[in-house]
């Protein structure tokens, strides 16, 4: 039994010691042992089904568990194993777990007692079935750190509270070697959104490009402007790309390029015929001979870019579609050899293998290929042509690449952290509509939009999730943008002290929790509870446990962040330490009385109050007494 089959185990039996019966009474020791040890034992004795496992406790899920169980309780030899358990404990046990599993799945809190390794919050747990989710809270709640348990748990379809207990029961370093998997397998994105952060980095933009000698046939290098997909663009293009099957039958790669040639020119000829028989493609040229060099001197007849393009560029298990006329397309192909050329062929004997899939056909791709035209020229690149318009096309076709291809069913994370410090209207534009759940691609009211610059239609993909951080400190969330509120589900977090452990000193104990729950009451009376100060400051603590450390942490991050909150009024931020009820040498923050007169002299008419001037006590970070006297006052 696993990890967290023990644990999922121990907390079925904790869930049922907590549960009362119909007459008000709790369920003895015994009664509880039986039912889970009924769970622990009797799947194995039932006959004749085939169970995906023998160990319930593995089984996270409530629906698959759902189907287990009428799966368990037909098993022909269900009564007699049901009746040997005692008291039908195996029947009563397979129901309170189902029960159990849905309680989970509601967000109930199982992991009552955090570990001090834990920053995770457990109590405000999302249903993933929400396409768009915030985690907001004040600064130092583990915001972004939580981002990783929800992104893993998301992409593995897990409830969130069990990679929570993986957290917990393996440690936080096997979620995060996980996500950086996912995140490298390109399913997971990370970005910030801040004040300069606009549409043309997030969906579109027009942006300069450097041109080769390759793309322009001259010896010096121009800039042109093209169209370029911004991040989340990108990622929804590739949650919708079909996964290839390795080693498929049809032989095309992973990640292929599709390419448009012309065979022959438009229309049908000899050429086409002679390509569509033999499985081959073929092009011209022929008059520079068969081997290219660096000598070949194309400035009579031209073709440099495209020959290189047919003889290094395209490479085996890329998709080729064969030019009909301008706007639809008769063939499509995979290309299974490498450049040849055909010496008893009269004329385009430059040739690669290709295996048809479809030909002699009339398939318009005019509205896939952005509303472009394709040229005559011989070969290039498709680039608004995706892998999922080429099995639509297919699957229209009747043409099934099922063995080859097949839709994406795998979930992608996309990660915006500090989502509102960006301007949202301009970020989104008309995105802010299109990521609702209910106007998803695949859903009954699917939405595409027409972009501005490219003209292509765009949908965000049903497999494609949101998950946002957002700062409560740097803006309030009652002044973010509604469309964009309504559109998201909102998770809180908040400091939690409680996981802090005492920091043990020679000089004495520093309860952190306790200082930090003091500090924190303080700062919702002074100024409010969105500033509150997150439990995350201190973690390093309990792995480097000292006073020089915690005074490290005083120095450079929370006397910097109060004297933020409060615009340098030392008085509050002397409150907020606790200072106004210390000794002197106890105090973080030193107020001194300044005399004007002395420091001005003579002010000639000038009426000045007598002023307050502060200053930071160093000595104080080294002593245990300017901490303990934050919570106690006495």
């Amino acid at each position: 039994m696993s990890d967290l089959s023990k644990l999922q185990k121990r907390q079925y039996a904790d869930w049922l010691k907590r549960k009362t019966k119909s007459n008000g009474k709790l369920y003895s020791e015994n009664t509880v042992g039986s039912y889970v040890s009924s769970l622990s034992t009797a799947p194995a004795r039932l006959i004749g089904i085939e169970l995906p496992t023998a160990d319930i406790f593995e089984i996270t899920s409530a629906n698959q568990f759902h189907e287990m169980r009428l799966l368990m309780e037909g098993a022909e030899n269900f009564e007699q194993v049901n009746i040997k358990a005692g008291n039908r404990a195996f029947q009563y046990a397979l129901a309170y777990y189902e029960d159990f599993l849905r309680e989970q799945e509601r967000g109930y809190d199982f992991l009552e007692e955090a570990s001090t390794t834990e920053s995770i919050v457990t109590n405000n747990l999302v249903d993933l079935n929400d396409k768009n989710i915030i985690l907001y809270g004040p600064p130092g709640t583990g915001k972004t750190y939580n981002t990783i348990a929800y992104a893993v748990a998301i992409i593995e379809n897990k409830p969130v509270h069990t990679v929570l207990q993986e957290v917990r029961t393996s440690g936080y370093d096997r979620v995060l070697t996980r996500y950086h998997d996912y995140k490298e397998n390109g399913q997971i994105e990370f970005t910030t959104f801040h004040q300069s952060y606009g549409y043309e980095e997030f969906i579109e933009g027009i942006k300069p490009k450097m041109l080769s000698d390759s793309d322009t046939d001259q010896s010096n290098d121009q800039i042109a402007y093209e169209i370029k997909a911004g991040v989340f663009k990108q990622f929804c293009e590739r949650a919708q790309t079909p996964v290839i099957q390795d080693s498929n039958t049809y032989g095309i790669r992973q990640d292929p390029t599709i390419w448009k040639v012309s065979l022959g020119g438009s229309g049908d000829n000899s050429v086409k015929r002679d390509c569509f028989h033999h499985n081959r493609i073929r092009i011209g040229w022929d008059s520079y001979g068969e081997r290219i060099t660096e000598e070949t001197d194309f400035k009579d007849h031209g073709g440099k870019t495209i020959l290189s393009r047919f003889i290094n560029e395209m490479v085996i298990g890329d998709i080729v579609l064969a030019l009909h006329n301008e706007k639809t397309i008769d063939a499509i192909g995979v290309v299974t050899g490498e450049y040849e050329w055909l010496e008893e062929m009269d004329d385009y004997k430059r040739s690669r293998k290709v295996k048809w899939l479809v030909k002699d056909i009339r398939e318009n791709i005019y509205h896939l290929n952005g509303n472009k035209v394709m040229t005559l020229g011989s070969v290039y690149r498709l680039n608004r042509i995706t892998l999922a318009d080429i099995l639509l096309i297919m699957n229209k076709l009747n043409t099934s690449l099922s063995t080859a291809i097949q839709e994406n069913g795998n979930n992608y994370v996309f990660i915006i952290d500090e989502i509102n410090r960006g301007n949202i209207s301009k970020i989104f534009g008309e995105l802010i509509t299109l990521i609702e759940p209910t106007k998803r691609m695949g859903q009954k009211e699917e939405i595409r939009l027409r972009l501005p610059y490219s003209q292509d239609e765009f949908g965000v993909p049903r497999n494609v999730y949101i998950l946002a951080t957002m700062n409560t400190a740097d803006r309030s969330i009652a002044r973010l943008d509604t469309a964009l509120r309504r559109r998201f589900y909102f998770a809180e977090m908040m400091p939690r002290p409680e996981i802090l452990q005492e920091l043990v000193t020679d000089a004495g104990i520093i309860e952190l929790s306790e200082m930090l729950n003091m500090i924190n009451r303080r700062i919702e009376v002074l100024y409010d509870r969105e500033h509150m100060i997150g439990h995350a400051y201190f973690m390093s603590l309990s792995e480097h446990s000292s006073l020089d450390k915690l005074g490290h942490i005083f120095r450079n991050t929370i006397i910097p962040l109060l004297q933020e909150y409060f615009y340098e009024d030392y008085d509050k931020i002397r409150l907020v330490l606790g200072d106004n009820n210390k000794s002197k040498e106890d105090q973080f923050i030193h107020a001194k009385q300044l005399n004007i007169n002395a420091l001005f002299g003579d002010l000639n008419g000038y009426d000045l109050d007598d002023e307050v001037s502060y200053e930071i006590h160093e000595e104080a970070f080294s002593r245990i007494e300017a901490y303990r006297k934050i919570y106690h006052n006495r």
